[in-house]
């Protein structure tokens, strides 16, 4: 048997055992890497060329070293032989690995494939309960609320993963990018993620690419995915990490340098010698906060520490693998990048960054002043760590050894203090060698394996909204009201180790380099920097058994969506076009500033929403300013002349007939995945919403529902209020893009329109030009009519 193909687990009962999956269950498995030619035989091995085959036909046609970036996606082109290479300009096909969903965003991009008629995915797929769970009381508690209340999401995910053959992992299993770095991710894959932080996995050498769900769906339909063919900026590290200063330091330093945009449209690429003195899960880190600096992804070259980390986690075979390879994992020596940044590791001070933004860069010792000068609270309410930014085995292990300085000399948290813990396994394991017990002993209370707080997803009960406050988070992301919604909360991200001692010390002007701490005794003493392993010295504890692994049968299995139900919606066809031309538009909105998908679509309290496209509408720009007025959710009605909420208006609209444009401006630059600020105003009844581009991180052509072969309606060139007309473009714009023609000819995809059965939805037939990319299955496709109700409930437990 091939060791690929296992995957070490732990039921609840605690009784180690190995699963074994066959081919027809692959979703569920460790993926293969597939650098040695290929065979049809393998079970991971499309019938794409291989990667490694894709680079010698590339390097020949270029003649010219290859960036590790360039060599990884590549070799995942779909013809390589014919494809266009211009970096920054031309959109390439490629071939993912993988997906992952997580299950907030995983909810429309499952009830859009049911929408396609297709009976599998073509790919290994997952979904991951992390983005549900509120953060109340702690860990048990919260999770056994947030299964009662997303009871009927929650089965809806388990039951369509195994009709359509998606791996599951269950509420309480960790966050999305923590379980893929443990299990999916290796050196050289390309997965894409509906979560604008999967690039995390590149701190395995993996390109991981966070996209919107329309994107995903493509993908598991065996469709080529578009992405425009990215610039590649080095950052070179020299020197080595010590003392306080950790891994988080460095992205926080080249986010200062490159600020919340100057990563759009390209890779970052870290390389150098300083890369060998960062760990694995340091190294992901980094990456992770990519997001934050626009960055399509970033990635680190295979080394020392990613194979110890793949043999931790059960992947020897892989490493053992990735060492015959590694030519193909690493940068070309006198390869070109489009800008090099360079940082010594060996000077580098611990930063905190914030607040509003996480670009605002400022070394730990000079905060404090700073705060005092700008009138921000300098004490600290709340301090956060975790997240899948820093819930790592080494970052428990770094601030447990802060909190046991403290602890000896009686002291505990000024502040509030939560920890959450990245995966089922990470808690085991912290819990097993006794740094959770350190970390509750100083006063922290460990949350739920979820995101909880960090996408905002926290029952805060200690202020009032509008009252101003400080909070310091080892998160990625600390934009106005992210993760409280309270708009005068002043949030700081920094290293999980810093939040710990910021805790115990209570204040901004603390700094644990230099400054003094009073113990219970009335002794000062100063806080050592931390010491801890970055894996454990005993084997990985998996904790409870929280994967399902789907059916290799699922002829049978039912998907449970009421025709009743405020949280699941299945999506009917948008208007076909009109074959005019569009003009005499009125302006929904004109927003001024920043425009993010958190303004677009927020997320918090209407994550209950992402899988009911009629009510997720009700939150269509509401977090927009009207450059008109300066004001959030208030617009005028062109017709009433009276101000109101920006959904009310658009439905108004809708209603009369009345079809209107948002015309997209410089603000709208910062990335995030998701797929409702794409498909909300579609519902909304525009007939241009943001045409420009919607925020993607990759900045593929937009995609929404309209893209997918499905029933009447959701074809590119049946959308053109999408899809078909430009506007003018103000100098300086980026280039019209190939979806974005007037000539209705150049605008149909390089797939043909599905073909259709009158009247029937449930008979819509897989579109034959994309045949041919997608494995053999049969020629009727699962009908929409078992998507009704479910023969039985999985186990959430």
């Amino acid at each position: 048997m091939d060791t690929w193909m296992t995957r070490p687990t732990r039921r609840s009962s605690g009784a180690r055992h190995t699963s074994v999956c066959g081919p027809t269950a692959w979703p569920c498995r460790m993926p293969r890497p597939r650098w040695p030619c290929c065979s049809s035989s393998a079970v991971d091995c499309p019938r794409w060329p291989c990667p490694e085959k894709n680079i010698d036909i590339v390097r020949k046609r270029l003649n010219r070293p290859l960036t590790l970036s360039e060599k990884i996606v590549y070799g995942h082109l779909d013809d390589p032989a014919n494809q266009e290479i211009e970096r920054g300009k031309t959109y390439l096909r490629l071939r993912p690995d993988r997906v992952a969903m997580q299950d907030a965003t995983a909810q429309m991009a499952m009830l859009q494939f049911i929408s396609s008629g297709l009976p599998k995915v073509a790919v290994p797929s997952t979904i991951h309960c992390d983005h549900l769970i509120e953060a109340q009381l702690g860990g048990e508690k919260d999770l056994r609320r947030a299964k009662d209340i997303n009871q009927e999401v929650y089965n809806f995910l388990a039951t369509a993963g195994a009709k359509y053959g998606v791996g599951f992992w269950r509420p309480g299993s960790g966050i999305i990018h923590q379980i893929i770095l443990e299990n999916y991710a290796y050196p050289g894959v390309l997965l894409i993620g509906t979560d604008s932080h999967t690039p995390n996995g590149g701190g395995l050498g993996g390109i991981c690419i966070g996209v919107g769900g329309a994107d995903a769906v493509d993908v598991m339909a065996g469709i080529p995915w578009e992405l425009k063919c990215p610039k590649v900026i080095g950052v070179k590290l020299t020197g080595s990490l010590s003392g306080w200063t950790s891994p988080k330091d460095v992205i926080l330093k080249v986010a200062g340098i490159l600020t919340v945009k100057g990563g759009t449209g390209a890779i970052v690429e870290y390389h150098g010698p300083g890369v060998d003195s960062i760990s694995c899960t340091g190294m992901a880190t980094i990456c992770n906060m990519g997001a934050e600096i626009g960055a399509t992804t970033s990635v680190f070259p295979y080394n020392h520490r990613m194979k110890k980390y793949l043999s931790k986690t059960g992947r020897a075979d892989i490493a053992n693998l990735a060492d015959e390879f590694k030519d193909h994992l690493v940068p070309d020596p006198g390869c070109h990048y489009d800008q090099v940044i360079e940082i010594n590791l060996s000077e580098l001070k611990p930063h905190i960054n914030g607040p509003f933004t996480p670009d605002l860069a400022h070394p730990v010792a000079e905060v404090g002043s700073v705060a005092e000068k700008e009138g921000w609270p300098l004490d600290i309410r709340v301090g956060l760590i975790g997240s899948c930014t820093n819930s790592s085995y080494e970052d428990m292990g770094r601030s447990a050894a802060v909190a046991k300085q403290a602890l000896a000399h009686g002291l505990k948290c000024k502040s509030q203090f939560t920890i959450t813990p990245g995966s089922e396994q990470i808690r085991a394991t912290i819990e097993r060698d006794g740094y959770a017990q350190v970390l509750r002993d100083v006063g922290g209370i460990v949350l739920a394996n979820a995101c909880g707080p960090c996408i905002g997803q926290w029952d805060r009960k200690d202020i009032k909204k509008g009252e101003k406050n400080t909070i310091v988070t080892s998160y990625n992301r600390n934009f106005t009201g992210r993760n409280d919604a309270n708009p005068e909360t002043h949030a700081f991200v920094t290293s999980p180790e810093i939040v710990t001692a910021l805790a115990i010390a209570g204040t901004l002007k603390f700094n644990p380099e230099t400054d003094f701490l009073t113990g219970k005794d009335g002794k000062k003493f100063k806080l050592e920097a931390p010491d801890a392993d970055e894996l454990p010295r005993a084997e990985f504890d998996p904790g409870q058994d929280t994967y399902q692994h789907p059916p290799k049968d699922s002829s049978g299995q039912r998907v449970d969506v009421s025709p009743t139900s405020q949280r699941l919606q299945l999506l009917e066809p948008f208007d076909k076009w009109d074959g005019k031309d569009l003009e005499d538009l009125q302006i929904l909105i004109k927003v001024k500033g920043k425009c993010t998908t958190d303004h677009i679509s927020a997320a918090g309290p209407w994550l209950k929403f992402r899988g009911h496209l009629d009510n997720i509408s009700n939150n269509l720009l509401i977090g927009a300013i009207n450059i008109e007025n300066g004001k959030a959710n208030s617009v005028r009605n062109a017709v009433t002349q009276e101000f109101g909420p920006v959904p009310d208006t658009a439905r108004y609209y809708k209603q009369h007939g009345i079809r209107w444009v948002v015309p997209r401006g410089p603000g709208h630059h910062h990335q995030e995945l998701r797929q409702d600020p794409r498909n909300q105003p579609e519902e909304a009844g525009p007939a241009a919403p943001d045409l420009r581009r919607p925020s993607g991180l990759q900045q593929d052509p937009p995609r929404g529902q309209a893209d997918h072969p499905g029933p009447e309606g959701l074809c590119p060139w049946q959308a053109p209020e999408v899809h078909h007309q430009a506007p003018q473009r103000d100098p300086g714009d980026h280039p019209a893009e190939p979806h974005f023609q007037r000539d209705p000819d150049r605008v149909v995809p390089r797939r043909q329109c599905p073909q259709q059965n009158e009247g029937a939805a449930a008979e819509i037939r897989p579109c034959s030009a994309t045949t041919a990319h997608r494995p053999s299955c049969s020629s009727d496709p699962a009908p929409l009519s078992q998507v009704q109700s479910m023969s039985s409930e999985p186990d959430l437990s």
